[in-house]
């Protein structure tokens, strides 16, 4: 079978690209922006995206074009697969069709933490020998890839609440029937297709509604927001976890170097202990998830803590770039306050030094302002924080530089923020790249930037 895919760079619909080929598949695609670390896989497999709309791209017609949920009415290749009667189906439709049907599927929900969380679960269970198959939001170190086949029954997703579609405007997540579903957390978040928390409350539940009396849900006791999801209706098994003190299901104890080890509870008793690589109390939330999920499919907790002692982490979270002039580049993909508060704060606990923090509001929600209050206070963590302010941004930057004051600062260009950063980090600095995107190849034009003052 050809499939098509259009919006084939994101890193769902990647992916989808991957598992295809692996199933047999002859696969195509195209898209508006071509980066890393997507675009590199995709040549890997030998996948060469086309650049663009141009419905050329569908003749001779593919037997099914997989359209991703960036694409909307108004775009020529849509308008020509409706125009041709051509058939086409959603990523989330063709994986739940094709790849999840007859697996035990683990699910990671959450607004924060589900590629980590994601990748955590799936290396845990590949550790223990179990090879299951995976979908994730990003490129794992472990693996190196963002999706593969793996081996029956198990199948790791990151169950995103985005849309599906165009033509499909349920959250992805509903399409995966999970057998274990892990609810990391939940915030407001994508303004542009959510009216407010309510409305992704409903798409939450509605995941819920979808799995099995004797599966498994593992969520995140700390969250009111989550409660009030639970609340609306509740059939499966439900084990909780939290990094606050008391009550039962899975705990983290003696926590050391702010999270780099510490000790598994499970209802009050030791069930094992975890010393590894990263750091902040959000990644042992995620590392309870994981380790809790991970136990439903048989892994032993013990043995999930020591496979993630040799956990590597995903690229662009956290992920160290590259150093010059004794200055460290990071890249993250945070982009809601709430990330960009813990990652300072993870960064902050791998070691001294000042972080540089550099941010595009990239995000759909983040271009409109929605979180313009709360983003001042989310940098706040970071020494100096250097935002880009395009033309296009839609709202004044104003309120987010007013609670930052003197180490706040905007720039309209690239260049502009690159020479700030080289005007101000000295040796021993960490500079924090944080967005969803590509941000201009910004990273390695700091690095050569800063190599060329050194």
């Amino acid at each position: 079978m050809h499939l098509h895919i259009l919006g084939i760079c994101g890193t769902f619909m990647g992916g989808v690209a991957a598992l295809a080929q692996q199933a047999g598949h002859r696969v195509t695609g195209s898209d508006a922006n071509v980066y890393p670390p997507m675009s590199d896989q995709l040549r890997a497999l030998g996948i060469a995206p086309t650049e663009g709309w141009d419905p050329a791209q569908l003749e001779p017609a593919p037997d099914v074009v997989v359209i991703g949920n960036a694409l909307s009415r108004g775009n020529p290749c849509v308008e020509a697969v409706l125009a041709r009667g051509l058939r086409y189906t959603s990523g989330a439709q063709w994986l739940a069709e094709h790849v999840l049907r007859g697996r035990w599927t683990l699910a990671v929900a959450g607004t924060h933490g589900k590629t980590t969380t994601t990748a955590m679960l799936a290396w845990i269970l590949e550790d223990a020998g179990l090879a299951p198959g995976f979908l994730i939001g990003g490129v794992p170190a472990d693996f190196g890839v963002s999706a593969r086949l793996g081996r029956a029954p198990f199948f790791v997703v990151e169950a995103d609440e985005y849309d599906t579609a165009f033509f499909d405007k349920r959250s992805k997540f509903v399409h995966y029937a999970p057998r274990t579903a892990v609810l990391n957390n939940l915030e407001f978040d994508h303004a542009d297709i959510f009216p407010d928390l309510g409305a992704i409350q409903r798409q939450f539940h509605h995941l819920v509604r979808t799995i099995p009396g004797d599966g498994l849900i593992v969520h995140n006791a700390d969250d009111a927001n989550l409660d009030a999801v639970l609340a609306l209706g509740c059939w499966t098994r439900r084990e909780p976890f939290a990094l606050s003190a008391g009550g039962g299901g899975w705990r983290a104890a003696e926590v050391v170097d702010g999270g780099a080890g510490f000790v598994v509870e499970l209802d009050g008793a030791r069930v094992g202990a975890v010393r590894w690589a990263l750091a902040g109390m959000h990644n042992v939330a995620n590392a309870l998830a994981a380790i809790a999920a991970a136990r439903h499919a048989g892994v032993p907790p013990a043995a999930a803590c020591a496979a993630l002692a040799r956990f590597q982490g995903v690229k662009r979270r956290l992920e160290l770039v590259g150093t010059a002039g004794g200055i460290a580049v990071y890249d993250d993909f945070a982009h809601h306050p709430t990330a960009v508060r813990t990652t300072i704060e993870g960064l902050r606990r791998r070691g001294p030094g000042r972080i540089v923090a550099v941010l595009e509001p990239r995000s759909a929600t983040m271009r409109m302002g929605v979180h313009r209050e709360a983003l001042g206070p989310a940098l706040a963590g970071a020494d100096l924080a250097l935002l880009h302010a395009p033309a296009d941004l839609g709202w004044d930057l104003g309120p987010v530089l007013a609670a930052l004051g003197a180490k706040g600062a905007a720039h309209a260009s690239h260049e502009a923020l690159i020479a700030a950063v080289v005007g101000a980090a000295r040796a021993g600095d960490r500079v924090l790249v944080m967005s969803n995107g590509a941000f201009g190849g910004i990273h390695g034009r700091l690095l050569e930037a800063l190599g060329a003052r050194a």
